[in-house]
């Protein structure tokens, strides 16, 4: 199967999932960005990875904004070129409207992972030869008061059949690309990598997520995250000029 089955099964799967309070709204961009997402899939996952670079969920303006991963308008629009229509989820927060790429918010992880990308690759393509960038959950939850939250928060119960629809689409995921890392951007998504691909013939490590939230982050996430792919033993080019 390849990536664009992978991520309609998931998508599938995670509608039909329920979720009480704290979580008052439910966006799952695989359904009302799907053109976006599977535009990105199409064109920058058709072949074996060297390293897939796995976050946790959406960002509500990023790729809840857009339906790629990390995804800050401008990026994607700009840099990857990527500006198919985007619907609206069925259930819409009024703090959280999803505008498409008419946003005009910044989703700051995604605005660092990404320049980082362009900073050391240059173009696209070339970042695209060896890395995928994935979220290990597609549902951005918000509680009634438009605050993110993220899926380790959620109660127990709700969260077990969540992580079993995500692992399985991780693993299924690994097993199409062929990848020789899984690096998880943040601890959630290192966990949850060495959690549903155990027995996979697939290396795995972590990078600090970029996270503005994080004050490591805010003190050069770009030099931290190198330093830490190079400690894995990940070779990365010259910054591109």
């Amino acid at each position: 199967m390849d990536l664009v089955g992978i991520s309609r099964d998931l998508a599938a799967r995670v509608d039909e999932l329920t979720f009480s309070a704290p979580v008052a709204c439910v966006y799952n961009p695989l359904d009302y960005a799907r053109a976006g997402h599977e535009a990105y899939l199409r064109r920058f996952g058709s072949s074996r990875k060297e390293v897939l670079l796995l976050g946790m969920n959406p960002g509500p303006f990023g790729m809840a904004q857009t339906g790629v991963p990390f995804g800050d308008v401008v990026t994607v629009r700009d840099w990857l070129g990527i500006d198919e229509p985007v619907g609206r989820p069925i259930s819409e927060h009024p703090k959280r409207r999803v505008l498409g790429l008419a946003c005009p918010r910044v989703e700051v992880s995604g605005q660092r992972l990404w320049c980082w990308a362009r900073g050391r690759f240059g173009i696209p393509e070339s970042f695209f030869a060896r890395f995928l960038v994935v979220n290990y959950c597609p549902l951005l939850f918000l509680e009634a008061s438009g605050r993110n939250l993220t899926p380790d928060k959620l109660a127990a119960t709700e969260r077990a059949p969540l992580l079993e629809a995500c692992d399985g689409a991780l693993r299924e995921v690994v097993r199409t690309l062929a990848p020789v890392w899984v690096i998880g951007v943040g601890r959630f998504a290192h966990l949850r990598a060495e959690s549903a691909l155990m027995g996979l013939d697939v290396r795995i490590g972590e990078i600090l997520h970029p996270s503005p939230a994080s004050p490591a982050a805010n003190r050069g996430w770009a030099e931290q995250a190198e330093a830490q792919l190079t400690t894995l033993g990940i070779p990365l080019p010259e910054r591109s000029r």
